[in-house]
């Protein structure tokens, strides 16, 4: 029989969907893509796919998950499978410039954003922007490696210190600092290409602004100021009644880039001007804000990929097969 088959690379993250799925009796199967061996000339099982391939999979020790997870996407859907977040929304996963750059596309504003590899050249990049500016890795998830800088002298002794960090693609993005009159951002979120929430996040802490409660926040440089640190349990409220005409744009961007299930993350200015700046088709959910507001992201992700599954129809002589490892 079909099932759901999982990809991913994180056993926790996944832990609340196992409980999902378990409560909608879904017969599902997990791919831990780390390592394995597949065969690509054999035909896959039948079932739905659900790719939670995460950009911040190196920060697990798991440095090749997304290429491998790229080439088994490919091998899915050259059978015809349904994939949930297929091979373009890996893509967008895994590069905030292509994510700008699609984004622009749909009338999205994102903030100004240069692009460097090379010490060197980072600083050269920054010299572009006259005011703060930050730095993030172009591949890296949760917010990690974002740093804000008010000069150049200061950039400069960053990536001359030990304490630099480069990305894992090697490209450093260096981007204007969005100022917001509040220490804030918004993660909507989507299932099944349909507005489920939207969250309000305290940056107070930190810029890693993973929702799960097994994340930790291990970067003190916030992007949009600082204030009294809150508690991690106080940092995510999910807000009634939200409408945004963003709203139309993000739900046409995602249905023509092969997304399913994400989270975008947007920041207002002082002015009223709305920047988005991240795209998590990995996403994730935060427990507390959740039970408080009484709605709940992995079920509904369960209850979308379940009337998936009832949409597929096997052909009577086709046999499910076997895929080594995974």
């Amino acid at each position: 029989m079909p099932k759901i088959h999982v990809i991913h690379e994180n056993d926790a993250w996944v832990e609340p969907l196992r409980e999902a799925f378990a409560e909608l009796r879904l017969p599902y199967e997990e791919w831990f893509l780390h390592e394995g061996h597949f065969d690509f000339s054999a035909a896959p099982p039948h079932g739905v796919f659900y790719n939670r391939m995460s950009a911040s999979s190196h920060t697990r020790g798991h440095r090749y998950a997304p290429e491998i997870t790229a080439g088994v996407l490919a091998w899915l859907q050259s059978h015809g499978r349904r994939v949930v977040n297929n091979a373009r929304a890996l893509q967008l996963e895994v590069s905030k410039i292509d994510q700008y750059a699609t984004l622009a596309r749909y009338d999205i504003r994102t903030p100004r954003t240069n692009a460097a590899i090379g010490r060197a050249h980072i600083v050269e990049a920054a010299k572009a922007f006259s005011g703060s500016f930050i730095t993030k890795h172009n591949r890296a998830g949760k917010g990690l490696g974002v740093r804000l800088f008010h000069s150049l002298d200061a950039l400069k002794q960053y990536v001359d210190s030990d304490a630099f960090e480069d990305s894992v693609d090697g490209i450093t993005l260096i981007q204007e600092y969005i100022r917001a009159p509040e220490p804030y951002i918004t993660r909507v979120e989507f299932v099944g290409g349909e507005f489920l929430y939207a969250v309000r996040v305290d940056t107070s802490l930190g810029f890693e602004l993973c929702p799960a409660d097994v994340c930790q926040v291990g970067d003190a440089f916030c992007p949009v100021g600082e204030t009294a640190p809150v508690s991690p349990a106080a940092r995510f409220r999910i807000l009634r009644g939200f409408d945004h005409p963003i709203i139309r744009r993000y739900r046409q961007f995602i249905a023509e880039n092969g997304i399913g299930i994400a989270g975008i993350e947007f920041i207002t200015d002082g002015a009223g001007e709305l920047y988005t700046y991240d795209v998590n088709t990995n996403t994730n959910y935060n427990p507390d804000a959740e039970k408080e507001a009484g709605l709940y992201g992995m079920r509904a992700i369960a209850r979308y990929l379940g009337a998936e599954l009832r949409r597929i129809e096997v052909p009577a002589h086709a046999r499910e097969t076997l895929v080594g490892s995974v």
